[in-house]
């Protein structure tokens, strides 16, 4: 009777083994490194079946009959594949794909990146990378966790004006590009990510080097510089959308669509806004942006259009919290009520609001608004086997403005005449002011580049114009007829003039070593014409010629480690407001600066480490004393000597296929060598001086560690922790105690799920903990003081970071 039952059960489940289902999986590789490469397409031949390899180089196809059959495999900078696999049960295989001589495109921003072995210190930060980061935050917070970098936020939740500083340097002195086009405003020298909302989700991967990197293009880098590539082609069509929801009201809702190549053409388009309450009082943003990029490509060359941009419209948060009211008691609240002057809803607002949050704003259309738009024309082409060459055209517009309630102004400083009222002459009234910005900047970059087994050399350079009209308007008083819209009650126009060309040169001497050599000239034309927001006249006139050489050597250990060293020389100019608020009769000098590097790194399949030390001594550091012009506006000096000497290492271990451990660490000492403080006295006029030797250079921290320990414990699900410790920072530079940020350590966990399902590609859900142990810390701030009374009054005022929050995301690709 068994044996009847068994031989009917067989005859049952005959049929489900003659059409069992099977799968492949594989992964995908560079030929002459052994890397993985992502973004890799497959497509099974007599399926139809198509897949792409993730960020491992891992692909994978299910639901397969036994049987024979051609996989092709196609890839941007690599030749065409094709495999053929039989299979009778589940198999595992290895494809090697080998590069074509005309790499992806890559190729676009190679004259300004420093190359795997090269003399610079950097750190690579891939697609999938910021992808995993990417909820809605301003890109800074993408990037905080890499060695020597801290970011803060007005706002406090990452969402707003953000800002970067990269080894204690501040915005103004990191050099950031997109495509190797500058991005910087050419006259404040910053950078506003604000004005560029969710450009996260059209990169491919950046670089960060720090020190004076190599040459490239724009404001000199004097701490570090950022370099975006843009989405490159992606070979099948798409589309995605990505939707975030989490604390202080934050939304982010982003589309993406490509058409994949069609021929030899590719097109894809995005559109974001991002919307958030922020975390402190009215700190609320309003961003929108879009990006739409066309390529034509073929083995030999790459043309590719990019326009992009964004509009947005922010609560002004930038005055900070003051220390009375952030630290001190009702009578400390109350001093301050009296020492500036605050009374009506003002005082109630510093008395009643909650101490982390307090804004100092409360016109209800404190606004901050800009528009920017971008276009890019990016063309490469292999000319043969040895050369290539880059050109590119850019123009960007910008235009905005912020609005700001003034009360009890005098009329005369805003060109307007008295008002009479009867008998009576109205001189002073509430008003409303506009500061505008209308802005044009435009320019060419290119190189030419060469390549044999011996030597490599490029030869690149730019030209930029900018043109920018800062003028103000009143729109509101409370005299309605003095208002007139055309008329400036200031005006002024700065125009900047950046040319620079340089000569790159790598040249093997043996199997072991590598020399380096960097040559750049800039010269730079400057003018402001015009009338300032005091109404005094404007004439500033400065040309600038500066020699930028660099050198390095490259010693190969191996295959997996080589040793670097490099020495570089560079200048750089002042900003907008060195100049106009410098003492009249006097032009700021340029800063200089020395940069040592000296560094180890090391690839292998499980780990990659670099240590780096760093010096870099300044010649005429521009710094904020709080001394005076003629007029009372602050301005910043020249120190003849500071330095900063350091340490840093960076850190990625791959324990198992569950864990993956990263870590940086950043040790300075950061120093002036002879400082003179600048504060104000009350009491008897004039300014009183103060000498310091030897003291810290204000908001860089001796200490920056960070950390993240990443734990997959299923296959489609990853967890990370993340931690970042930043040492103590000084307010200015007289290293006060009393005037300084304490150290803080926060930490953060992410959790990421992906699967598919009904025929879509794939879903991504993601949830991200930011502060997750309530940390109560501030990451930026200012200070201020003067004598009064016989005693220095000093004025503190801080940034706090909100506590714990979480941002869920949505991402669903098709």
């Amino acid at each position: 009777m068994k044996k009847i039952i068994f031989a009917a059960l067989a005859a049952c489940f005959l049929p489900c083994l003659a059409f069992a289902q099977l799968k492949i999986t594989g992964t995908v590789s560079d030929n002459s490194t052994l890397l993985p490469l992502p973004d890799v397409t497959i497509r099974i031949k007599e399926t139809n079946k198509l897949n792409v390899s993730d960020k491992n180089g891992i692909f994978e196809f299910n639901n397969l009959k036994p049987g024979i059959y051609t996989l092709t495999l196609s890839h941007i900078g690599y030749k065409l594949n094709t495999h053929v696999v039989e299979i009778e049960a589940n198999k595992s295989i290895q494809i090697k794909l080998i590069p074509t001589s005309f790499i992806a495109e890559e190729v676009l921003v190679q004259s300004t990146r420093v190359g795997k072995q090269g003399v610079s210190t950097f750190k690579n930060i891939s697609k999938s990378e910021i992808e995993n980061q990417n909820f809605g935050q301003d890109l800074p917070f993408l990037i905080q966790n890499t060695p020597g970098v801290v970011v803060t936020s007005d706002a406090g939740a990452g969402v707003g004006y953000t800002g970067i500083r990269i080894r204690g340097s501040d915005p103004t002195r990191v050099n950031v590009t997109i495509n190797g086009i500058p991005y910087n405003d050419s006259e404040s020298q910053g950078t506003f990510w604000v004005n560029m909302p969710d450009f996260a989700s059209s990169i491919d991967n950046i670089q960060i080097q720090r020190g004076l990197g190599t040459s490239t293009n724009g404001a000199g880098s004097f701490g570090g510089s950022v370099n975006i590539l843009t989405s490159s082609v992606s070979d099948l069509p798409f589309v995605s959308t990505n939707n975030s929801i989490g604390s202080f009201g934050t939304l982010k809702n982003t589309i993406k669509l490509g058409t994949g190549l069609i021929g030899n053409f590719s097109f894809e388009g995005r559109l974001s806004r991002i919307k958030s309450d922020g975390f402190i009082d009215r700190s609320k943003s309003d961003l929108q942006s879009y990006f739409v990029s066309g390529a034509f490509k073929t083995d030999k060359e790459v043309l590719r259009v990019n326009v992009f941009g964004g509009k947005e419209q922010t609560y002004q948060a930038w005055n900070g919290i003051p220390e009375a009211k952030l630290r001190g008691n009702l009578n400390d609240i109350n001093d301050y009520i009296n020492r500036n002057g605050l009374s009506g809803n003002d005082a109630l607002n510093i008395i009643n609001a909650n101490p982390r949050t307090y804004n100092s704003f409360l016109y209800e259309d404190q606004n901050d608004n800009y528009w920017q738009k971008h276009y890019q024309a990016l063309y490469a082409v292999q000319l043969n086997d040895n050369y290539n060459l880059n050109l590119a055209a850019h123009y960007t517009d910008g235009k905005g403005y912020f609005e700001e309630f003034k009360e009890n102004q005098k009329l005369s400083n805003y060109g307007i005449s008295p008002v009479l009222i009867g008998n009576t002459t109205i001189e002073r009234s509430d008003l409303v002011r506009r500061r505008w910005l209308d802005n044009d900047f435009y320019g060419i970059t290119y190189s030419l580049s060469f390549k044999n087994d011996k030597l490599s050399w490029t030869i690149g350079g730019a030209y930029n114009e900018y043109l920018g009209d800062h003028f103000g308007e009143v729109i509101k008083s409370n005299f309605g007829n003095v208002i007139n819209l055309d008329n400036h009650y200031y005006d002024n126009r700065g125009t900047k003039k950046d040319f620079n060309v340089y000569g790159k040169l790598n040249f093997n001497v043996s199997e072991k070593f590598n020399l380096f050599g960097d040559l750049q000239y800039r010269n730079i034309n400057y003018r402001v014409v015009g009338t300032d927001k005091n109404r005094n006249q404007l004439f500033v006139k400065d040309d600038l010629n500066f020699f930028n050489p660099k050198f390095g050597l490259n010693y190969i250990l191996n295959s997996n480690q080589h040793l670097y060293t490099s020495l570089s020389f560079a200048k750089k100019e002042p900003n907008r407001d060195d100049y106009i608020n410098f003492s009249n009769g006097f032009t700021p000098l340029p800063e200089g600066m020395a940069d040592l590097e000296i560094g180890y790194r090391a690839n292998t399949k499980n780990l990659d480490f670099g240590i780096n030390g760093y010096g870099m001594w300044y010649k005429d550091q521009l710094i904020i004393t709080g001394k005076i012009n003629e007029v009372g506006e602050y301005f910043r000096q020249n120190v003849p000597k500071s330095y900063r000497i350091g340490l840093e290492a960076d850190v990625a271990y791959t324990i198992n296929s569950k864990f993956k451990i990263l870590a940086n660490a950043a040790i300075s000492q950061n120093k002036i060598n002879t400082y003179i403080d600048y504060s104000d006295d009350y009491d008897n006029g004039g300014q009183v001086e103060e000498i310091y030797k030897n003291t810290n250079i204000s908001f860089s921290p001796s200490t920056i560690i960070g950390s993240e320990l990443v734990y997959i414990p299923l296959k489609n699900l990853a967890l990370s922790f993340q931690s970042k410790y930043v040492g103590k920072q000084y307010l200015d530079n007289t290293e006060h105690e009393s005037r300084s940020l304490n150290s803080h350590f926060v930490n953060h966990l992410r959790m990421g799920y992906s699967f598919s399902i009904l025929g879509i590609k794939n879903i991504q859900l993601g949830l991200l903990i930011n502060n997750l142990f309530d940390k109560k810390y501030e990451s930026n701030g200012y200070t201020f003081g003067y004598y009064y009374g016989g005693k220095r009054v000093t004025e503190n005022f801080y940034f706090p970071q909100a506590g714990r929050h979480f941002i869920t995301n949505l991402n669903i690709n098709f």
